[in-house]
This record gives C-alpha cells, structure tokens and sequence, in this order.
C-alpha cells in the first residue's frame, strides 16, 4: 500500500490562524531541518491579521518553495484547511503541522526516514511513546483533558486506532496517494483522527510514530475552548456512529429532558397535562437547535429557509406525538403484550420515522426538490428512502 522512496518530495502542510509572528521562523527552520530535500512550505491561512501578507514576504527570501492560500470562509475550521492544503499539494508525501512552533520542524527528517521504512502510510509525531513530552500543553488541566480525550476516542475507534498511541497530535505525516480525500469532512482541529477513521483509499491506514518533545507556544493564543471541545465530541459522535446515531443521542437527551421539566413542574403544582405539553414544547425546540448545531449543519446551506426547516420539524413532531401514544394502546389491545413492550416498540418506529422525515424532508437540498420533476419513474420513493438511510445512517462510522 505505502510508497518507499529513499529521499521523497514533500510539501509541509500548515494551517494559521493569526500566527504572523511565527511565518519566518517557521520557515527558516523547516527549510534547514529540510535541506536536501525537493520540498516546499504551503500554508493555508484563516486569518485577519495580514498573516498571509508575512507569507510573501518571507517567501521571497526563503532557501525552499514557500507559497500560500488565503480563505475568505474557514469552512471546517483548521481540518478543512488541511484537506484544501492536501489536495492542493505539489507531492504525495506531506507532513502537517501546527503555525504555532510547537511542532518541531528539526522532527521531520525523523517522520520521513520512518515512512521509507515502507510499512506505513502515516508517521505520527507522538507526545506518549517513549522519548515524547507534552510539556507544552499551558497546564495540567489541559494535560488531563488531552490524555482523556485520547482514551475515549481509542475505546471509540478500537480496530482503527490500537497502533496509535496519539490520534490527537496535529504533527503527521501522510501518504496522499493513499488517501481518499472525497471521503474527508472535517470539523474543528483534530483531522488526523478523521484521516485514519475515514480517508484510507484501499482500507484502514498503516501507521507508525515517532517521538516528539510538544514545544511551548512562542506567540498567539491557543485555538483550545469549550465550543471547540463541544464541535470534537459532536464530530467523534459523527464518526463513530454516523448521522442516525448523533440523531438518537440528541433524542435521548430530549426525552430525559423532557421528564425532568414535566416532574419539577408538577412539583411545583402545575397539572400534570400542562406540564407535559410544555415539556414536549421545550424538548422540540431544544431538539431542533441540537440537531441544527451537531446533525445537519453540513445541509442547511442548501435545505429550506430556517423558519421552514423549524415549521416542518415542529409539524411533524407534533403530529407524531399526537399518533404514538393511540397507537401504543392499540397495540396492547389488539397484540395483547405489554405497555412497556409497546411503548418500546412505537419509540422505535417513531425514532426511524423522524429520522427520515428530517433527512429527506426538513434538511433536503433545495435543487434536489426542483430536480424531482425530471426523476425517471423507476427512482421510486421506496428506492430514495432505502438509498438515504444507506448514505445518512450507516457512513462514516466505523464499518
């Protein structure tokens, strides 16, 4: 699978996000550690402080390539802009790393001599093999909350990520040729976990891992926050269980919720009726916002207005509620089993039938709707559904 070439060209990947102060020092100490090497610099750049403006400068003079790419929107945060800086590489053999210096260039040489080893597709700098430090990570806290995402996210991913010791590291090395980019959707910073989970070409990547010394940040301020680490566990969720499954995540959550309003509204003396409708209301609501934020994001640029979308949702989850419950007790009457069993049984139903309303109804691409015309008879809507929950349920978890 992986390519073995005893000196290979590469392109350094990095994506910045208002680091101008580190551009030339970034680049003198890539291109030294890079002496020898047919190599280039290719930033891609987010920012607003002329970041991209030191990038010609310091590439005027620089000993290697340099050329950048500036964004207008950072669709995918720093992962969309590795995945533009990979497809718009001069070389199969890339390296990413962070604008931040907190990845050590001199690292490279390391990564490259490890991948002509021949039985890798990725080098990973690691901070947690022998000989790395993730001492530059602000403080204990952040240690803590790195090592644990680390765990959670290998029990997640098991059969993909049991050879790797660091998914999180923002250091790697890839074999492009190896990489389906079509497959990736980045959200947020941590694109080498979306990498190995979805992007290898023939099957999961090979990786291998070098130890690195995680630097201290020289200037800017770290790209870390609570919104960030919501947008990970979101797009973990994504990954592991594809859209059906964040869906039934968010569906849990409303439902608990929706318990918790009904009981303390009742103990504070409102009719249990009242205080069930206004549960349901809040857990509407609440439910779409989530699924608007972490389910659907990608499709409301081409789905209906927002205040159709919310229409829609509110409509049908409405009418559903309204159906489930005289359905459950016909099922008790007529099948003879218990409530429990029944109410099991139409949540279930209930849970696939909103399901598919929202992804082939509420969040369905405008263009697709006015396409529908010219559809040949034999695209059924039975075929539509089954081809919806092929695409929407079951990728890209980890099958």
């Amino acid at each position: 699978m992986g390519t073995s070439v005893t000196v290979p060209s590469v392109t350094v990947v990095v994506p910045t996000f208002n680091e101008r102060d580190n551009v030339a020092e970034l680049v003198a100490r890539t291109a030294s550690a890079l002496a020898g090497f047919d190599a280039e610099i290719l930033f891609v750049d987010d920012s607003s402080d002329g970041t991209i403006d030191e990038v010609a400068r310091v590439a005027a003079s620089a000993r290697i390539p340099v050329r950048g790419i500036h964004r207008e929107h950072n669709t995918g945060g720093l992962g969309g802009a590795v995945v533009v800086g990979l497809a718009d590489a001069a070389h199969d053999v890339c390296v990413v790393m962070d604008g931040d210096l907190q990845h050590p260039p001199e690292l490279i040489p390391a990564m490259l001599a490890r991948l002509g080893d021949g039985d890798a597709d990725v080098v990973a700098a690691s901070r947690y093999i022998g000989g790395g430090d993730s001492g530059g990570l602000s403080n204990t806290i952040r240690v803590a909350v790195s090592k644990a995402a680390t765990a959670v996210t290998k029990a997640m991913f098991l059969r993909r990520l049991w050879r790797s010791s660091d998914p999180m590291t923002g250091f790697f090395l890839v074999d492009r040729s190896q990489l389906d980019i079509g497959l990736l959707r980045p959200e947020g910073f941590k694109i080498l976990l979306e990498i190995l989970v979805r992007g290898g070409r023939r099957g999961p990547l090979r990786i291998a891992e070098v130890p690195m010394e995680f630097g201290a940040r020289r200037h800017g301020t770290s790209k870390a926050s609570l919104r960030q680490g919501t947008m990970f566990l979101a797009h973990l969720a994504r990954l592991r269980f594809g859209k059906m499954g964040l869906f039934a995540v968010i569906g849990g959550i409303g439902a608990v919720a929706n318990i918790g309003i009904m009981w303390a509204l009742v103990h504070l003396g409102m009719d249990y009726v009242a205080a069930a409708i206004i549960g349901a209301a809040a857990t509407i609501l609440g439910n779409f916002v989530l699924q608007e934020l972490f389910v659907f994001r990608d499709e409301r640029a081409d789905a209906s207005r927002l205040w159709v979308r919310f229409s829609a949702s509110a409509s049908f989850n409405g009418i559903e509620a309204a159906l489930r419950i005289p359905v459950m007790a016909l099922m008790v009457e007529t099948w003879h089993i218990s409530a429990v069993v029944a109410t099991a049984i139409s949540l279930v139903v209930a849970f696939f039938a909103r399901f598919l309303f929202h992804a082939l109804v509420v969040y369905a691409p405008r263009r697709r709707r006015a396409d529908a015309v010219a559809e040949p008879p034999a695209d059924t809507a039975a075929l539509r559904v089954l081809k919806a929950v092929d695409a929407e349920a079951m990728r890209p978890g980890e099958l």
